[in-house]
Protein backbone atom coordinates (compact mmCIF):
# COMPACT_ATOMS: atom_id res chain seq x y z
CA UNK A 1 0.00 0.00 0.00
CA UNK A 2 1.53 3.49 -1.15
CA UNK A 3 0.20 6.95 -0.61
CA UNK A 4 0.48 9.09 -3.72
CA UNK A 5 0.05 12.50 -4.01
CA UNK A 6 -1.50 13.82 -7.88
CA UNK A 7 -0.87 17.30 -8.38
CA UNK A 8 -2.72 19.54 -10.68
CA UNK A 9 -1.53 23.36 -10.87
CA UNK A 10 -3.25 26.45 -12.92
CA UNK A 11 -1.93 29.95 -12.77
CA UNK A 12 -3.69 30.97 -9.81
CA UNK A 13 -4.46 27.42 -8.22
CA UNK A 14 -3.45 24.09 -7.14
CA UNK A 15 -5.70 21.43 -7.00
CA UNK A 16 -4.65 17.57 -5.18
CA UNK A 17 -5.86 14.19 -4.56
CA UNK A 18 -3.99 11.86 -2.38
CA UNK A 19 -4.26 8.28 -3.04
CA UNK A 20 -4.19 5.34 -1.12
CA UNK A 21 -2.51 2.86 -4.14
CA UNK A 22 -3.29 0.19 -5.69
CA UNK A 23 -6.90 0.50 -4.26
CA UNK A 24 -7.16 3.97 -5.97
CA UNK A 25 -9.11 5.28 -2.97
CA UNK A 26 -8.59 8.70 -2.51
CA UNK A 27 -8.01 9.85 1.21
CA UNK A 28 -7.76 13.06 1.08
CA UNK A 29 -8.66 16.10 -1.68
CA UNK A 30 -8.44 19.96 -1.82
CA UNK A 31 -7.58 23.14 -3.43
CA UNK A 32 -5.38 26.58 -3.24
CA UNK A 33 -7.23 29.06 -5.17
CA UNK A 34 -6.50 32.80 -6.17
CA UNK A 35 -3.04 32.71 -5.90
CA UNK A 36 -0.70 35.74 -5.93
CA UNK A 37 -4.41 37.46 -4.45
CA UNK A 38 -4.68 39.55 -1.39
CA UNK A 39 -6.64 36.96 -0.08
CA UNK A 40 -6.70 33.26 -0.98
CA UNK A 41 -8.98 30.43 -0.25
CA UNK A 42 -7.70 26.77 0.48
CA UNK A 43 -10.26 24.12 0.87
CA UNK A 44 -9.11 20.26 2.39
CA UNK A 45 -11.65 17.03 2.24
CA UNK A 46 -11.57 14.19 3.99
CA UNK A 47 -13.46 11.77 5.94
CA UNK A 48 -16.94 13.41 4.05
CA UNK A 49 -15.78 16.86 5.43
CA UNK A 50 -15.11 19.37 3.82
CA UNK A 51 -12.96 22.26 5.48
CA UNK A 52 -12.34 26.21 3.73
CA UNK A 53 -10.13 28.66 5.16
CA UNK A 54 -9.13 32.21 4.21
CA UNK A 55 -5.67 33.47 3.72
CA UNK A 56 -3.05 35.19 1.98
CA UNK A 57 -1.45 32.93 -0.68
CA UNK A 58 1.34 34.94 -2.30
CA UNK A 59 2.92 32.22 -4.56
CA UNK A 60 2.52 28.30 -5.37
CA UNK A 61 5.23 27.63 -3.11
CA UNK A 62 3.11 28.70 -0.21
CA UNK A 63 0.21 26.96 -1.41
CA UNK A 64 2.54 23.71 -1.09
CA UNK A 65 3.49 24.29 2.10
CA UNK A 66 -0.19 24.96 3.41
CA UNK A 67 -1.23 21.89 1.90
CA UNK A 68 1.23 19.45 3.06
CA UNK A 69 1.04 20.64 6.97
CA UNK A 70 -3.03 20.46 6.16
CA UNK A 71 -2.20 16.65 6.24
CA UNK A 72 0.12 16.17 8.83
CA UNK A 73 -2.07 18.81 11.12
CA UNK A 74 -5.78 16.90 10.28
CA UNK A 75 -3.89 13.37 11.03
CA UNK A 76 -4.71 12.18 7.03
CA UNK A 77 -0.81 11.26 7.26
CA UNK A 78 1.40 10.96 10.36
CA UNK A 79 3.98 12.19 8.59
CA UNK A 80 4.98 13.19 5.33
CA UNK A 81 7.28 9.84 4.97
CA UNK A 82 4.07 8.42 4.17
CA UNK A 83 3.99 9.97 1.11
CA UNK A 84 5.82 7.57 -1.22
CA UNK A 85 5.53 9.53 -4.53
CA UNK A 86 4.28 13.12 -6.59
CA UNK A 87 2.48 13.17 -10.35
CA UNK A 88 2.47 16.74 -11.38
CA UNK A 89 0.03 17.51 -14.24
CA UNK A 90 2.60 19.50 -16.81
CA UNK A 91 -0.06 21.07 -20.22
CA UNK A 92 3.00 21.50 -22.29
CA UNK A 93 5.22 18.90 -23.01
CA UNK A 94 5.47 19.78 -26.85
CA UNK A 95 7.43 17.03 -28.91
CA UNK A 96 9.53 16.30 -26.28
CA UNK A 97 7.45 13.56 -24.45
CA UNK A 98 5.25 11.37 -25.65
CA UNK A 99 4.24 9.85 -22.55
CA UNK A 100 4.67 10.04 -18.90
CA UNK A 101 8.13 10.38 -17.59
CA UNK A 102 9.89 10.41 -13.96
CA UNK A 103 11.43 13.98 -13.68
CA UNK A 104 15.22 14.68 -13.56
CA UNK A 105 17.10 17.85 -14.73
CA UNK A 106 16.53 17.20 -17.88
CA UNK A 107 13.06 16.75 -18.18
CA UNK A 108 13.08 20.00 -15.97
CA UNK A 109 15.07 22.04 -18.73
CA UNK A 110 13.23 21.29 -21.29
CA UNK A 111 9.65 21.63 -19.49
CA UNK A 112 11.23 25.39 -18.54
CA UNK A 113 12.26 25.94 -22.49
CA UNK A 114 8.39 25.09 -23.40
CA UNK A 115 7.05 27.75 -21.21
CA UNK A 116 6.88 29.96 -23.69
CA UNK A 117 4.08 27.90 -25.42
CA UNK A 118 2.29 27.59 -21.65
CA UNK A 119 3.44 30.74 -20.11
CA UNK A 120 0.88 30.54 -17.51
CA UNK A 121 1.10 27.19 -16.57
CA UNK A 122 4.37 25.66 -16.98
CA UNK A 123 6.10 28.14 -14.97
CA UNK A 124 3.94 27.22 -12.01
CA UNK A 125 3.75 23.67 -12.81
CA UNK A 126 7.42 23.81 -11.76
CA UNK A 127 7.34 26.44 -8.90
CA UNK A 128 4.44 23.73 -7.28
CA UNK A 129 7.70 20.41 -8.43
CA UNK A 130 10.43 22.31 -6.75
CA UNK A 131 8.35 22.88 -4.01
CA UNK A 132 7.15 19.39 -3.27
CA UNK A 133 10.54 18.16 -4.28
CA UNK A 134 12.02 20.68 -1.30
CA UNK A 135 9.42 19.16 1.18
CA UNK A 136 9.71 15.61 -0.34
CA UNK A 137 12.94 15.07 -0.79
CA UNK A 138 12.63 10.85 -0.32
CA UNK A 139 10.30 10.55 -2.72
CA UNK A 140 10.36 10.18 -6.80
CA UNK A 141 8.17 12.64 -9.26
CA UNK A 142 6.27 12.32 -12.32
CA UNK A 143 5.45 14.70 -14.49
CA UNK A 144 2.07 13.85 -17.05
CA UNK A 145 1.89 16.06 -19.69
CA UNK A 146 -1.75 17.45 -21.61
CA UNK A 147 0.05 17.41 -25.03
CA UNK A 148 1.58 13.12 -24.64
CA UNK A 149 -1.87 11.95 -25.66
CA UNK A 150 -1.86 13.75 -28.93
CA UNK A 151 1.68 12.94 -29.89
CA UNK A 152 0.23 10.13 -32.26
CA UNK A 153 -0.99 12.86 -34.68
CA UNK A 154 0.32 12.69 -38.12
CA UNK A 155 1.76 15.41 -39.78
CA UNK A 156 -1.36 16.18 -42.07
CA UNK A 157 -2.99 16.36 -38.62
CA UNK A 158 -0.40 18.83 -36.44
CA UNK A 159 1.61 20.78 -39.22
CA UNK A 160 -0.07 24.46 -40.14
CA UNK A 161 0.21 25.73 -43.52
CA UNK A 162 2.69 28.15 -42.61
CA UNK A 163 6.18 28.35 -43.92
CA UNK A 164 8.08 25.33 -43.40
CA UNK A 165 10.92 26.44 -41.16
CA UNK A 166 8.61 27.70 -39.01
CA UNK A 167 8.08 24.12 -37.89
CA UNK A 168 11.38 23.45 -37.86
CA UNK A 169 13.17 25.96 -36.21
CA UNK A 170 10.43 27.24 -33.94
CA UNK A 171 8.54 24.45 -32.94
CA UNK A 172 5.21 25.46 -34.56
CA UNK A 173 2.24 22.73 -34.71
CA UNK A 174 -0.56 21.64 -33.17
CA UNK A 175 0.40 19.97 -29.75
CA UNK A 176 -3.32 19.79 -28.29
CA UNK A 177 -4.52 19.96 -24.67
CA UNK A 178 -6.42 17.68 -22.43
CA UNK A 179 -4.65 14.50 -23.34
CA UNK A 180 -5.05 12.99 -20.23
CA UNK A 181 -8.80 13.42 -19.94
CA UNK A 182 -8.70 11.94 -23.42
CA UNK A 183 -7.38 9.18 -22.68
CA UNK A 184 -8.87 8.45 -19.56
CA UNK A 185 -12.90 8.98 -20.96
CA UNK A 186 -11.72 7.06 -24.12
CA UNK A 187 -10.42 4.26 -22.04
CA UNK A 188 -13.34 4.35 -19.90
CA UNK A 189 -15.77 4.01 -22.26
CA UNK A 190 -14.21 0.61 -23.89
CA UNK A 191 -14.83 -0.75 -20.59
CA UNK A 192 -18.34 0.78 -20.44
CA UNK A 193 -19.18 -0.85 -23.87
CA UNK A 194 -17.51 -4.30 -23.07
CA UNK A 195 -14.57 -3.71 -26.37
CA UNK A 196 -10.90 -3.65 -26.68
CA UNK A 197 -10.40 -0.04 -27.64
CA UNK A 198 -7.94 -1.07 -30.15
CA UNK A 199 -10.90 -1.55 -32.03
CA UNK A 200 -12.77 0.99 -31.11
CA UNK A 201 -12.97 4.76 -32.80
CA UNK A 202 -14.28 7.54 -30.69
CA UNK A 203 -14.89 11.40 -30.32
CA UNK A 204 -14.30 12.64 -27.24
CA UNK A 205 -15.80 16.29 -26.11
CA UNK A 206 -13.63 17.60 -23.05
CA UNK A 207 -16.10 20.82 -22.78
CA UNK A 208 -15.20 23.14 -20.14
CA UNK A 209 -14.14 27.07 -19.74
CA UNK A 210 -11.55 25.53 -21.76
CA UNK A 211 -12.46 22.96 -24.32
CA UNK A 212 -11.61 20.37 -26.74
CA UNK A 213 -12.44 17.70 -28.65
CA UNK A 214 -10.31 14.60 -30.14
CA UNK A 215 -10.78 11.73 -32.91
CA UNK A 216 -9.50 8.74 -31.19
CA UNK A 217 -9.14 5.86 -33.52
CA UNK A 218 -7.85 2.41 -31.94
CA UNK A 219 -7.18 3.94 -29.01
CA UNK A 220 -4.76 6.55 -30.62
CA UNK A 221 -4.70 10.56 -31.22
CA UNK A 222 -5.44 11.13 -34.88
CA UNK A 223 -6.80 14.94 -34.36
CA UNK A 224 -7.51 17.53 -31.96
CA UNK A 225 -9.23 21.18 -31.58
CA UNK A 226 -6.56 23.34 -29.72
CA UNK A 227 -3.44 24.44 -31.34
CA UNK A 228 -0.19 25.85 -30.65
CA UNK A 229 -1.36 27.29 -27.58
CA UNK A 230 -5.13 25.93 -25.37
CA UNK A 231 -6.09 29.49 -27.77
CA UNK A 232 -6.88 27.17 -30.61
CA UNK A 233 -9.73 25.16 -31.51
CA UNK A 234 -13.65 25.64 -30.07
CA UNK A 235 -15.20 28.48 -28.66
CA UNK A 236 -14.43 28.69 -25.00
CA UNK A 237 -15.48 30.64 -21.76
CA UNK A 238 -12.77 33.38 -22.81
CA UNK A 239 -10.99 32.33 -25.45
CA UNK A 240 -12.01 33.17 -29.38
CA UNK A 241 -10.69 29.44 -30.65
CA UNK A 242 -9.86 29.68 -34.26
CA UNK A 243 -10.65 32.97 -35.94
CA UNK A 244 -9.57 34.81 -39.08
CA UNK A 245 -5.67 35.90 -38.70
CA UNK A 246 -6.60 39.47 -40.32
CA UNK A 247 -8.60 40.19 -37.52
CA UNK A 248 -5.56 40.25 -35.21
CA UNK A 249 -3.82 42.54 -37.82
CA UNK A 250 -6.82 44.42 -38.28
CA UNK A 251 -8.42 44.83 -34.73
CA UNK A 252 -4.60 45.72 -33.67
CA UNK A 253 -4.47 48.35 -36.20
CA UNK A 254 -7.80 49.82 -35.68
CA UNK A 255 -7.65 49.38 -31.37
CA UNK A 256 -4.09 50.60 -31.38
CA UNK A 257 -3.36 47.78 -29.30
CA UNK A 258 -0.26 45.55 -28.26
CA UNK A 259 0.43 42.06 -28.89
CA UNK A 260 0.05 41.15 -25.53
CA UNK A 261 -3.36 43.55 -25.23
CA UNK A 262 -4.33 41.72 -28.27
CA UNK A 263 -3.26 38.30 -26.67
CA UNK A 264 -5.98 39.14 -23.25
CA UNK A 265 -8.37 40.28 -26.01
CA UNK A 266 -8.14 36.67 -27.24
CA UNK A 267 -7.98 34.88 -23.95
CA UNK A 268 -9.82 36.66 -21.72
CA UNK A 269 -12.59 38.80 -23.64
CA UNK A 270 -13.67 36.68 -25.82
CA UNK A 271 -15.21 33.28 -25.90
CA UNK A 272 -18.72 33.17 -24.12
CA UNK A 273 -18.05 35.97 -22.46
CA UNK A 274 -17.29 38.42 -25.36
CA UNK A 275 -19.87 37.20 -27.29
CA UNK A 276 -22.53 37.27 -24.39
CA UNK A 277 -21.57 40.42 -22.76
CA UNK A 278 -22.81 38.28 -19.48
CA UNK A 279 -20.50 35.97 -18.15
CA UNK A 280 -18.10 33.33 -19.48
CA UNK A 281 -20.71 30.45 -16.94
CA UNK A 282 -22.60 28.37 -19.41
CA UNK A 283 -25.45 28.64 -16.36
CA UNK A 284 -25.35 32.10 -16.68
CA UNK A 285 -25.63 32.23 -20.01
CA UNK A 286 -28.45 29.60 -20.07
CA UNK A 287 -30.77 31.87 -17.31
CA UNK A 288 -30.33 34.93 -19.88
CA UNK A 289 -31.77 32.55 -22.93
CA UNK A 290 -34.38 30.99 -20.91
CA UNK A 291 -35.29 35.33 -20.17
CA UNK A 292 -35.31 35.77 -23.87
CA UNK A 293 -31.69 37.51 -24.03
CA UNK A 294 -30.94 37.90 -27.84
CA UNK A 295 -27.20 37.69 -27.20
CA UNK A 296 -27.64 35.02 -24.72
CA UNK A 297 -29.16 32.88 -27.32
CA UNK A 298 -26.61 33.73 -30.41
CA UNK A 299 -23.53 32.69 -27.99
CA UNK A 300 -25.10 29.17 -27.39
CA UNK A 301 -26.18 28.73 -31.48
CA UNK A 302 -22.63 29.96 -31.76
CA UNK A 303 -20.82 27.51 -29.55
CA UNK A 304 -23.10 24.33 -30.46
CA UNK A 305 -22.27 25.39 -34.43
CA UNK A 306 -18.43 25.37 -33.77
CA UNK A 307 -18.54 22.11 -31.98
CA UNK A 308 -20.98 20.57 -34.51
CA UNK A 309 -18.03 21.73 -37.02
CA UNK A 310 -15.40 20.30 -35.43
CA UNK A 311 -17.51 16.74 -34.47
CA UNK A 312 -18.51 16.42 -38.18
CA UNK A 313 -14.75 17.12 -39.52
CA UNK A 314 -13.61 14.26 -37.44
CA UNK A 315 -16.57 11.89 -38.19
CA UNK A 316 -15.48 12.41 -41.61
CA UNK A 317 -11.68 11.69 -40.91
CA UNK A 318 -12.33 8.47 -38.69
CA UNK A 319 -14.50 6.77 -41.29
CA UNK A 320 -16.53 5.56 -38.83
CA UNK A 321 -17.35 6.07 -35.20
CA UNK A 322 -18.39 3.98 -32.44
CA UNK A 323 -18.99 6.27 -29.59
CA UNK A 324 -19.14 10.48 -28.64
CA UNK A 325 -18.00 11.06 -25.24
CA UNK A 326 -19.15 14.18 -23.41
CA UNK A 327 -16.72 15.11 -20.09
CA UNK A 328 -15.17 17.97 -18.05
CA UNK A 329 -17.20 20.65 -16.60
CA UNK A 330 -19.84 21.33 -19.35
CA UNK A 331 -19.98 17.93 -20.94
CA UNK A 332 -20.59 16.23 -17.79
CA UNK A 333 -22.98 19.02 -16.14
CA UNK A 334 -24.96 20.83 -18.87
CA UNK A 335 -27.37 18.94 -20.23
CA UNK A 336 -28.42 22.03 -22.47
CA UNK A 337 -25.35 22.03 -24.13
CA UNK A 338 -25.28 18.01 -24.74
CA UNK A 339 -28.55 18.37 -26.31
CA UNK A 340 -27.68 21.27 -28.56
CA UNK A 341 -24.99 20.08 -29.90
CA UNK A 342 -26.75 16.36 -30.16
CA UNK A 343 -29.49 17.80 -32.20
CA UNK A 344 -27.56 19.13 -34.95
CA UNK A 345 -25.73 15.71 -35.16
CA UNK A 346 -28.33 13.42 -35.13
CA UNK A 347 -29.83 12.73 -38.81
CA UNK A 348 -26.00 13.14 -40.43
CA UNK A 349 -24.84 10.29 -37.98
CA UNK A 350 -27.75 8.36 -37.29
CA UNK A 351 -28.23 9.52 -33.60
CA UNK A 352 -30.75 8.12 -31.17
CA UNK A 353 -30.86 10.38 -27.93
CA UNK A 354 -32.71 9.70 -24.59
CA UNK A 355 -33.02 13.38 -24.11
CA UNK A 356 -35.32 12.88 -20.85
CA UNK A 357 -32.66 10.70 -19.54
CA UNK A 358 -29.78 13.24 -20.54
CA UNK A 359 -31.74 16.09 -18.98
CA UNK A 360 -31.68 14.04 -15.75
CA UNK A 361 -27.34 13.82 -15.89
CA UNK A 362 -25.47 16.11 -13.67
CA UNK A 363 -21.59 14.71 -12.89
CA UNK A 364 -22.80 11.44 -13.54
CA UNK A 365 -21.66 8.47 -15.70
CA UNK A 366 -24.06 7.24 -18.21
CA UNK A 367 -25.21 5.92 -21.62
CA UNK A 368 -27.54 8.94 -22.95
CA UNK A 369 -28.65 7.11 -26.47
CA UNK A 370 -30.86 4.32 -27.09
CA UNK A 371 -30.23 1.20 -28.61
CA UNK A 372 -30.85 1.82 -32.07
CA UNK A 373 -28.48 4.84 -32.28
CA UNK A 374 -25.82 4.04 -34.85
CA UNK A 375 -23.29 5.17 -32.34
CA UNK A 376 -22.80 4.97 -28.50
CA UNK A 377 -23.21 8.37 -26.73
CA UNK A 378 -21.94 8.57 -23.37
CA UNK A 379 -21.56 11.33 -20.32
CA UNK A 380 -18.09 10.18 -18.39
CA UNK A 381 -17.30 12.23 -15.85
CA UNK A 382 -13.05 12.93 -16.23
CA UNK A 383 -10.65 11.59 -13.72
CA UNK A 384 -6.91 13.36 -14.78
CA UNK A 385 -5.41 12.93 -11.02
CA UNK A 386 -6.34 9.44 -11.06
CA UNK A 387 -4.48 8.99 -14.24
CA UNK A 388 -1.40 10.75 -12.83
CA UNK A 389 -1.63 8.19 -10.03
CA UNK A 390 -1.58 5.26 -11.87
CA UNK A 391 1.61 6.53 -14.03
CA UNK A 392 3.39 7.66 -10.67
CA UNK A 393 2.83 4.33 -9.13
CA UNK A 394 3.85 2.23 -12.67
CA UNK A 395 6.54 4.42 -13.46
CA UNK A 396 8.13 4.42 -9.49
CA UNK A 397 7.11 1.19 -9.23
CA UNK A 398 5.44 1.58 -5.92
Amino acid sequence: MSKVISVNSGSSSLKFQLFDMPSETVIASGQAERIGLDIGAFTLKYNGEKMTDTLPIPDHKKAVDILLKSLVDNGIVESLEEIKGAGHRIVQGGAYFSGSVIVDDDVVEKVDELAELAPLHNHAHLVCYKAFKEALPHVGHVFVFDTAFHQTMTPESYLFPVPYDWYTQYKIRRYGAHGTSHWYVNRRAAELMGKNVDDLNMITCHLGNGASITAIKGGKCVNTSMGLTPLGGIMMGTRSGDIDPTVVFYMMKRLECTPDEMDTFLNKRSGMLGVSGISSDARDIQAAVEQGNERAQLTVDLYTNRVVNVVGGYYAQLGHTDAIVFTAGLGENDAFTRERILKHLEESMGLSIDYELNGKIHGAECLISKPDSKIAVYVIPTNEELVIARDTVRLLGL
